[in-house]
C-alpha cells in the first residue's frame, strides 16, 4: 500500500466518525521520524477514542498494523502511529492549547489527495 492510499484511508475513517477540522501536513522535510502528521478534531473523550479506534480497524482491514497507539485510556489527545503517517486526534481545547499546525508551521497542507 502506497502513502496515498493510507492517507485516504485514514481520513476516510476520521469522516466515518464526524472528526472535524482535518489536517493533513507534510512533515517530510522537517522531520524524519515522520512523513505526514494528520490532526482532527473530536467533541468529547469517547469521540476522540472511537475515532482512534475506527483508524486502527481500517488500517488493519488493509494490511497495516499501526506502530502504536497512546492517549486512549484518557481521549483527551490520542495519537496513533501508523509508520509514515502519525495521526493526532484532540479535543477542542487540547488542539487550541498545543496548537501542532503552528508547531508545524513550516510544513505543507496537503488538500487533494488520489
Amino acid at each position: 500500500m502506497n502513502i496515498e492510499q493510507l492517507l485516504s484511508i485514514v481520513k476516510d475513517a476520521l469522516a466515518d466518525k464526524k472528526a472535524h477540522d482535518i489536517e493533513v501536513l507534510d512533515v517530510r522535510n522537517q522531520s524524519s521520524i515522520t512523513d505526514f502528521m494528520v490532526i482532527a478534531t473530536g467533541n468529547t473523550s469517547r469521540q476522540v477514542v472511537a475515532l482512534a479506534q475506527h483508524i486502527v480497524e481500517k488500517a488493519k482491514s488493509y494490511g497495516q498494523k499501526p506502530l502504536g497507539e497512546e492517549g486512549s485510556n484518557v481521549g483527551e489527545w490520542v495519537l496513533v502511529d501508523l509508520g509514515d503517517i502519525i495521526v493526532h486526534i484532540m479535543q477542542p481545547e487540547t488542539r487550541d492549547f498545543y496548537q501542532l499546525e503552528k508547531l508545524w508551521s513550516e510544513a505543507n497542507t496537503v488538500s487533494n489527495l488520489t
